[in-house]
């Protein structure tokens, strides 16, 4: 019989968390001091947005992400809520745009200048009120812009047509408090925790429950679907109150896959999934560190990697979307942590050990988004059409630009390379087709 190694290879085995230098964290942030499990922080590649501790009525702020250091005391906010702000999220389609919902059972859409804010904003281009009791959770759909989710301690979830402003669905088929949504990869499936001790898994255009698992042994809190793995991971307390991971496959949820416990605190575990790299993370309310796996499809599926240390604790986690990291400084992950006590938010970035990329390196592939890799490609200023690079040679044209392609359901983002063009351009109408990818020419034009 050959021998077997006891571990498995994995080429993020060796990610580790790298903190920013203290030039490039935000200090004196007021930030809230609500119980709410929630993260307060939002994040993209142009603004970070943090709830912050007011008086008579609830508030956010707006920072340029560029704008590192100490802040203003007197920096406006956003100011327009008349009770305490419970969640914000940005917009995955429009970065301007960014969402908060209160305690004054109120959906509130704001949009933000590009230069940020010069005074405190109060008027929201959208109010929408439909719950009877305080709103805690909202969600952006992932592939359909100007549709949004919200969850009232009602035990409802309105789904928005921000266009009309008005709901076109409810979905009432909890019971109790909602603690958590997630959607899948093609926003196709919706995720739900219940204080009621359910898992749900319900289809958002019907709102018909597919799924459903009583968790008597795993008290869920929060739920999260692995890409397109067709796998759930749920965060929670076992019967001995230690707190525990669970996975599940997202058509059967009469037992779960896999359960693990992490350890014996009581703070609330945050996961964060990355469907480039199949890495998990799981993040504790109150702790100072930050585990990380890999997720995989065959047993032992969840592969610990390693563990992210630091003496100061978090409050809440915001997330960078992956247009806005460093790719050529081989960063894959990188969160805003929320240290309450110290007023500062501490950008923690993962990185992979590797050869720093040059920035106009063309044939290296990052990695993958959904079941899409990201595609290095040459583009022709005078054609529409964008080529696989692979059918391309260095003496077709030495001139052309470098691009990353990122594919996904009714969305494409793509961005340059090059350090002459560095903005990111969002475009609904390309169409994958087989090794090429199709744009219209005047999307080209309006690049060069």
């Amino acid at each position: 019989m050959s021998w077997r190694p006891t571990y498995r290879s994995s080429k993020f085995r060796n990610v580790y968390g790298k903190v920013a230098n203290r030039e490039h964290c935000f200090e004196g942030i007021p930030i809230t001091k609500n119980v709410h499990d929630n993260h307060f922080c939002a994040v993209n590649s142009k603004f970070l947005a943090i709830v912050t501790e007011s008086a008579g009525g609830g508030s956010f702020i707006v920072i340029p992400v560029a704008q590192a250091g100490r802040i203003d005391p007197h920096h406006p906010k956003v100011c327009g809520h008349q009770g305490n702000v419970l969640d914000i999220k940005w917009n995955p389609f429009h970065e301007n745009i960014i969402a908060s919902c209160s305690e004054d059972s109120s959906v509130r859409i704001w949009e933000i200048p590009d230069s940020g804010l010069r005074r405190n904003m109060t008027e929201a281009i959208l109010e929408l009120y439909g719950h009877s009791r305080r709103v805690g959770l909202i969600e952006w759909h992932p592939t359909s812009s100007g549709i949004l989710f919200s969850a009232g301690y009602d035990y409802k979830i309105l789904i928005w047509n921000l266009e009309i402003g008005e709901p076109v669905k409810m979905i009432d088929c909890h019971s109790d408090v909602i603690l958590c949504m997630s959607f899948n990869t093609e926003g196709s499936l919706l995720a739900t925790s219940c204080k009621d001790k359910k898992l749900r898994v319900i289809e958002p255009r019907t709102g018909q429950v597919l799924q459903e698992a009583n968790c008597k042994n795993h008290k869920v809190n929060r739920v999260v679907f692995l890409g397109n793995m067709k796998r759930l991971l749920t965060t929670g307390v076992s019967r001995w109150n230690t707190r525990q991971i669970a996975l599940w496959d997202q058509e059967d949820l009469s037992i779960p896959i896999k359960e693990e416990e992490i350890d014996g605190l009581s703070g609330l575990l945050f996961p964060f999934y990355d469907a480039d790299t199949h890495m998990l993370y799981l993040a504790g309310k109150g702790d100072g560190n930050i585990r990380y796996y890999e997720v995989t499809t065959e047993k032992p599926y969840l592969q610990y990697l390693m563990e992210f240390r630091s003496p100061a604790p978090q409050k809440g986690l915001g997330v960078m979307p992956k247009h806005g990291l460093d790719v050529g400084a081989c960063e894959v992950f990188r969160f805003y942590k929320l240290v309450t006590l110290k007023g500062l938010i501490e950008p923690i970035s993962m990185i992979v050990p590797r050869r720093p990329l040059p920035r106009n390196m063309p044939h290296i592939v990052y990695s993958t988004f959904g079941s899409v890799s990201y595609e290095f490609v040459r583009c022709f200023a005078f054609s529409g059409v964008v080529l696989n690079s692979s059918s391309l040679s260095e003496s077709d044209s030495p001139s052309l630009s470098v691009w990353t392609v990122v594919h996904a359901p009714e969305r494409l983002l793509i961005y340059c390379l090059n350090s002459d063009v560095s903005d990111v351009i969002r475009h609904k109408e390309e169409k994958e087709i087989q090794s090429k990818i199709v744009v219209p020419s005047d999307f080209i034009q309006r690049i060069f």
